[in-house]
């Protein structure tokens, strides 16, 4: 029966790597794989579908000499109802996905104005790796729209296997970033609605590593193949790949011998010097067959980085040990247009094509080769599990035992009957199980379990206040930032009262409101515009102090007060703090570093119960949990929106552990000097984060010179 929904609207996130419509730069780097050509063909499929009205992919804006301008480009159309739109995000310049982490907040700032501008809103967002997790996050969070995720590859899994390969942990992280990653990972694993999968071992062996596993909100939904550009050759087809046969020309004495072809990037973990050995060590394969490695493009292998530089040296080194000149080659150059070909050219020579990395997610390229006709040879770690178990056309190989992977290899070769059978049995079977359009019709049957039509999101309702002339604002915290130094208060108290016309004024603190207005008093601050109070939890308008009560609706969402009450009051080193400091999103402890778990692991049980909070230590004695959705930033780019102020324009003040989120992301972020301030280390190579010199209100009076803020 038909759905009788409206059509979806879908914003997919993936912001690292090189993303256009055509000629995609596969293997470049490690950056630029399948994820890339998955996320451009899933968006290009579900636009094809008439239950789908648009499809956006974001990704990130780079202008950078050394790549294409293909990639400066704002907006690409990928077909009727398809496009890519680039957002940017820290400097220009192309930076690995490890370098993004620090721009990432301003990636969802950018992201979420540009929302803002849009005429009609997704009905969900979904992400791909852990960067787009960490942002897709923020957005579910700031608009109520659901959250999907794919992950693609996931930290805890590497580090596991990095450490197999002889890393230390130090190293990993240095390298990695890993423990951000993961810390991003398990958020958004948290907090999605939906996760997607390739395999049940993603499930199984991947997820499973994780705080917040939940096998019942995964599905599994194996990427498509484009079986237009991936079949098997025909008689008009003969000359398919005549260029890339010719450059191999250079390297075989007998091209016409079945060519055993691997096809990935020049990356460690992808185990292609193991794959050579295995071949340099069997004279008998030798004698039957090539072996080919298409392992991305190189023009000078000194120029290459660090990792594909050492992964060419040591094929070289090998190809000379055991003197494979003449039987092995290793091709310079090839476009994405050329790799439908060369399959199809390794298929007709009645080769295998083999993958034989130590770990495969999924296995994008074992599609392509069994569409094309050709029988596999796969690790048996990870997706190709899934495939060789659907298609039932190759064999499956412990990666690092050269002996199997040879005589598998052979197995298949020597055996014209079984190289038939497992030609055939791919080309059917991944017409069956793995078409775009299979993966879409699943795809979308899941969002119409995901997507309720309601009344539009707290984000995408777009309610705007007019500030008249007020086009600019400063938001500060109060202990150890506005208070501590009286004299320097009243400096900045005359400032603000001197600008209030063209200048909002608002307190965000952890405090409740009747002791913000006990301390106003007190000290005479000037009466601020707006209070957000609470650790972000509740958001006031002067003069009448008027709750915001759409806020309070919105970070309701899932917040379980009982549930975390319980679980909490089995802890040592956690005691309640009075009850005037508690409030009903906000429950406040406070902390005994020597007794108490670390905060990380204390988040850590809270994921293991499911709970959707957000847990922050301050001054390294109070520690508060409030809802997921609620904190001090998600509560100040609430009130941006509410008044048309852009983030750029707000001057947001900090000095502990609660404020990060606060100054990070667009916002011209300052922390003021104190004794805490160490808590907001991870924040001095931020963009827009100044470190000022002086404490309290003097370090406010001097970032507002910094910033030059008054003449903005």
């Amino acid at each position: 029966m038909p759905s009788t929904s409206p059509p979806f609207r879908i914003l997919l996130i993936s912001i690292h790597g090189l993303i256009r419509g055509a000629n995609l730069e596969l293997g470049r780097d490690a950056d630029t794989g399948g994820q890339t050509k998955y996320v451009v063909e899933l968006a290009k499929a579900l636009a094809s579908c008439p239950r789908v009205a648009g499809v956006e992919l974001i990704t990130r804006r780079i202008s950078d000499p050394a790549v294409s301008a293909d990639y400066a480009r704002p907006v690409e159309s990928l077909g009727e109802k398809a496009r890519i739109v680039r957002i940017e995000a820290g400097p220009p310049d192309y930076l690995r996905k490890e370098e993004l982490w620090d721009h990432l907040d301003s990636f969802a700032d950018n992201l979420l104005a540009w929302m803002q501008q849009q005429p009609c809103w997704p009905d969900v967002v979904h992400t791909h790796y852990a960067d787009a997790g960490y942002v897709g996050v923020k957005l579910a969070h700031m608009t109520g729209l659901p959250l999907v995720h794919t992950g693609h590859s996931l930290g805890r899994d590497k580090v596991r296997r990095l450490i197999a390969a002889g890393l230390s942990l130090d190293q990993i992280e240095e390298s990695y970033k890993m423990s951000r990653r993961i810390d991003a990972e398990e958020e958004v694993i948290t907090e999605a609605s939906l996760v997607i999968t390739s395999t049940r071992n993603e499930i199984e062996d991947q997820y499973e590593l994780y705080d917040c596993y939940s096998p019942d909100k995964m599905v599994i939904i194996p990427p498509g193949t484009d079986l237009q550009q991936f079949h098997v050759s025909d008689d008009q087809e003969q000359g398919d790949g005549t260029m890339f046969r010719d450059s191999l020309e250079l390297f075989l004495k007998d091209s016409a011998k079945p060519m055993i072809l691997a096809l990935s990037r020049p990356d460690l973990r992808k185990n292609i010097v193991t794959l050579l050995e295995a071949y340099g060590e069997s004279k008998p394969l030798q004698k039957l067959a090539n072996l080919v490695i298409v392992a991305g493009n190189r023009e000078d292998i000194r120029d290459l980085d660090e990792g594909p530089q050492a992964v060419f040296t040591e094929l070289l080194l090998a190809i000379d040990s055991y003197d494979l000149y003449g039987c092995v080659a290793l091709p310079k150059h090839h476009t994405s247009e050329d790799v439908p070909l060369i399959y199809r050219l390794a298929a007709r020579s009645r080769g295998v094509f083999i993958n034989p990395a130590l770990t495969e997610p999924f296995g994008l390229t074992l599609l392509e080769a069994a569409a094309s006709g050709l029988p596999l040879v796969a690790t048996e770690n990870g997706g190709p599990v899934d495939i060789i178990a659907n298609c039932r056309n190759g064999l499956l190989v412990d990666p690092l035992n050269k002996q199997a992977m040879a005589q598998a290899l052979l197995s298949i070769l020597e055996d014209r009957d079984r190289w038939t059978e497992y030609s055939e049995n791919g080309v059917n079977y991944v017409a069956q199980y793995y078409s775009w359009q299979a993966h879409a019709d699943a795809y979308l049957r899941q969002l119409e379990l995901l997507v309720q039509r309601k009344t539009p999101a707290l984000g995408t309702s777009r309610i705007q206040r007019s500030s008249g002339r007020r086009g600019k604002a400063i938001f500060t915290a109060i202990d150890n930032t506005l208070l501590g130094d009286r004299e320097g208060l009243d400096l900045l108290s005359q400032l603000i009262r001197q600008r209030g016309k063209d200048c909002l004024f608002g307190i965000a603190t952890g405090r409740r409101l009747d002791s913000v207005l006990a301390i106003m008093r007190e000290y005479d601050i000037p009466v601020p515009d707006i209070l957000i109070t609470s650790l972000g939890t509740e958001i006031y308008y002067a003069p009448n102090w008027l709750p915001d009560l759409a806020w309070a609706k919105h970070i309701n969402h899932l917040w379980t007060p009982q549930v975390l009450r319980a679980i909490l009051k089995e802890l040592p080193g956690l005691q309640p703090q009075p009850r005037k400091e508690q409030s009903p999103f906000k429950y406040s402890y406070h902390y005994d570093g020597n007794l108490a778990p670390s905060l990380d692991q204390i988040r850590a049980m809270l994921r293991h119960q499911e709970l959707s909070v957000n847990a922050t230590l301050s001054f390294g004695q109070f520690l508060d949990f409030v809802p997921a959705r609620a904190s001090k930033g998600q509560a100040l780019r609430f009130v941006a929106q509410r008044w048309n102020i852009p983030l750029e324009r707000i001057l947001a003040t900090g000095g502990s552990g609660g404020d990060e989120d606060m100054l990070r992301g667009n916002t011209l972020g300052v922390v003021v000097a104190n004794r805490h301030r160490e808590e907001l280390s991870i924040l001095g190579d931020t963009e827009h984060v100044y470190l000022a010199e002086q404490s309290h209100a003097r370090g406010i009076l001097e970032a507002i010179e910094h910033y030059d803020f008054l003449n903005l």
